[in-house]
């Protein structure tokens, strides 16, 4: 997997990630990345910005790495956990990437994302998030469903996210929560949604009546956390 842009690759190098290879343009101005890289003697190639653009998707600053591809963790991993948030079948990697960093920077080291009909953790999670996703716990997993069971199980309490819901300020957020943010075109699915033991709303004031899913995932988080502290 190919990884770019400054603040990724100075991430993954402050975490002494495994880089297989790096493409720096030429000329490269700011010779902090360069100068880490050579330190750990990582293969270092040159290419001009027209190659560098063709490579990465998005803006790369001159700078792409080669990693390898992400390894996921178990879901046993993160049972002990007091916050676990849940990402029902998000396609958009913005959103994703917005909301690893998001949870990373809240100190949510949990995330469980299915195998199917959602984005997985790519090159573009991987910018967006700058390179918080190699600083948390990502469980792939094949049925969400079943994952909430378990959780259930391991006494999470679950908490949705919906229009149609209760004031997410009035919700006890005590106990062990996993949070469940919806898709972003129609939000949980009925299966999902009926598996939660609690519907939260954020209210909406103006005209539109509904949230970005990355914005209603930091204003949900930060809620969960302030009533946690």
């Amino acid at each position: 997997m190919l990884v770019y842009g400054k603040n990724v690759a100075l991430e993954l190098l402050k975490n002494n990630k495994k880089i297989e290879k790096a493409i720096l343009q030429y000329n490269l101005k700011d010779n902090t990345v360069k100068t880490l890289l050579e330190n750990r003697k990582i293969n270092i190639e040159y290419a001009d910005k027209k190659e560098l653009d063709r490579l990465a998707e998005g803006n790369h600053q001159g700078i792409i790495l080669y990693i390898s591809d992400y390894k996921y963790s178990e879901l046993s991993t993160i049972l002990e956990d007091e916050i676990i948030v849940i990402l029902d079948h998000l396609e958009d990697p913005y959103n994703i990437g917005a909301i690893i960093r998001t949870c990373e920077a809240a100190g949510i080291t949990g995330i469980i994302i299915p195998k199917d009909r959602s984005a997985s953790i790519n090159s573009t999670v991987m910018k967006t998030s700058v390179g918080a996703a190699d600083n948390v716990k990502i469980v792939q997993v094949a049925n969400i469903n079943q994952t909430i069971t378990k959780l259930k199980s391991c006494d999470f309490w679950i908490v949705g996210t919906d229009m149609k819901g209760t004031d997410y300020k009035k919700i006890d957020y005590n106990g062990k929560i996993a949070l469940v943010i919806g898709k972003e075109s129609s939000g949980m699915s009925r299966l999902t949604k009926e598996n939660c033991d609690f519907i939260a709303s954020i209210p909406m004031y103006g005209q539109i009546n509904s949230l970005n899913a990355s914005v209603s995932a930091g204003i949900m988080i930060y809620e969960v956390l302030k009533n946690k502290k």
